[in-house]
Formats: C-alpha cells, sequence, structure tokens
C-alpha cells in the first residue's frame, strides 16, 4: 500500500505544475522532440529538462533517442492508475452522501 501511495503522490505532484500539465497536453497530440516541447516556455533549457526529468520519473513520459534528438511520447499507463484512484474516491464519497441523504430525509426526529 505504501508503493502504491508513493507513486500516486508522484503521478500527482507531476500534474502540480502548469509547465509538466502543458508538456502532457501537448504530448496528447502525439511524441515531440524536447526542443519542440521547450519552446512556448520563456526558460533555459536545463531549467525545462528538469520538468521533462520529473514527467519521466513519475511515469507520465518516456523519451528515446535518436542521434542528437530527444523525443518524449505520453505514456498511458498513468492515466489507468489516475482514474483508478479516481473512482475509488468516488464510489466512497457518493457512498458517504447517500447516507447522509437517507440521514437528513429521515422522518423520524
Amino acid at each position: 500500500m505504501e508503493h502504491y501511495q508513493a507513486r500516486l503522490d508522484g503521478v500527482f505532484q507531476a500534474l502540480a505544475d502548469p509547465t509538466r500539465r502543458a508538456v502532457l497536453g501537448r504530448l496528447g497530440q502525439g511524441p515531440a522532440s524536447i526542443s519542440d516541447l521547450a519552446k512556448p516556455f520563456d526558460m533555459a533549457l536545463p531549467s525545462f529538462m528538469k520538468h521533462i526529468h520529473l514527467l519521466e520519473d513519475s511515469g507520465w513520459i518516456r523519451t528515446t533517442k535518436q542521434g542528437r534528438v530527444r523525443t518524449c511520447a505520453i505514456e498511458k499507463k498513468q492515466f489507468t492508475a489516475v482514474e483508478s484512484w479516481l473512482a475509488e474516491q468516488r464510489s466512497l464519497w457518493e457512498a458517504r452522501t447517500d447516507r447522509l441523504e437517507k440521514f437528513v430525509t429521515a422522518k423520524e426526529f
């Protein structure tokens, strides 16, 4: 359970930054080189690479190198992990709100 929680922490930490979310949004359209991904951002390449490394370490993307070009692609398995966690949370909270509704609408006072 701790490993699962630590993995989710990394997954959500990666999503906490708008630059990383923008990179994931762009990669949703297909693979791209690091230089193409970095173009819209006003930051030095080493700073941008920290975002890429965090996304890669958290499992959101994978990178491949061909010659001098490093290309990034999205990893869909992390979406499955997030969807599973959200489904668990949704189920938990729907059950709680259903019990609350029953309690509030009970005619016994």
